[in-house]
């Protein structure tokens, strides 16, 4: 059971103020259950009541999880000058306020990466997961400038597998990258159903941190340059392919029973 004041929940879901909801109850437009309430500080049930402002039900609602099919140009951050961001992609229906917190990212994607996005206002799952102790795998589609010979290509696996220091890249100083899973498309082999409009797959990476263009400077390292980077998992969960770029959705129960559950086969596609 989850207890708040009705005032509070009102106002987290984009009525106002208290001092509005408070006016809504004197004209007797709020219902609770069926009856009308005249307290705003009544205590309610996020999880089981039912409220009715002027006969509309509102979905009570303490934190929110949405997936979003990330696209180019647009960035991980509440504010830009240059770039829209994330949020722009919104709809003004989940722009408020949540019992739970602010929307925020659960990780970033750079401006230039397409993919698997996970906004949401539980601070603590997110917490969680970003930890470093947890290791969560997060899988890449990834594109190469040059093309490679199948032994550059085994050569790549098993370096990747072993884990290999990375240089130092401006400010960001250099790291000993951990293991991580390499896998190659055959030659022939057609694109797999993810919605990859912005460019052409070569492999897909698997790794289990998380540094400043890790993937791309993994790569870098080896002599390759990275032209197109999707992110398509995240621990158990998989990108809908069913979403467009630059799109959202909700995520259902089951998706986000997957996204807690702990990561079962880590470099399953």
């Amino acid at each position: 059971m989850s207890l708040e004041r009705l005032d509070k929940v009102l106002c987290h879901h984009g009525f106002g103020s208290r001092k509005d909801v408070k006016k809504l109850c004197h004209r007797q437009l709020v219902f609770l259950n069926g009856n009308i309430v005249t307290d705003s500080a009544q205590k309610v049930d996020v999880e089981k009541d039912r409220i009715e402002i002027d006969g509309e039900e509102i979905r009570l609602q303490k934190d929110i999880y949405i997936m979003m099919n990330k696209c180019m140009n647009t960035v991980c951050a509440n504010k830009d000058g240059e770039h829209s961001t994330v949020f722009d992609l919104l709809d003004d229906s989940v722009k408020h306020k949540f019992l739970g917190g602010d929307i925020h990212c659960m990780g970033r994607l750079d401006i230039d990466t397409e993919g698997l996005l996970i906004l949401t206002t539980d601070g603590q799952l997110t917490h969680r997961l970003l930890s470093p102790k947890t290791h969560i795998p997060k899988q890449y589609a990834v594109g190469l400038e040059k093309k490679l010979s199948s032994q550059e290509k085994q050569l790549y696996i098993k370096t990747f597998a072993e884990g290999f220091w990375i240089d130092r890249e401006q400010n960001e100083s250099g790291f000993q990258c951990q293991s991580s899973y390499l896998e190659f498309l055959k030659d022939d082999e057609g694109l797999p159903l993810e919605n990859f409009q912005s460019g052409k797959v070569d492999c897909y990476l698997t790794i289990f941190e998380g540094k400043f263009h890790q993937v791309k400077r993994m790569f870098a390292q080896m002599g390759n340059k990275v032209i197109y980077l999707k992110r398509i998992k995240m621990g158990n969960l998989k990108l809908d392919s069913s979403i467009p770029l630059g799109q959202w959705k909700e995520l259902s129960e089951e998706e986000l029973s997957l996204l807690k559950e702990p990561p079962s086969a880590l470099h399953s596609i």
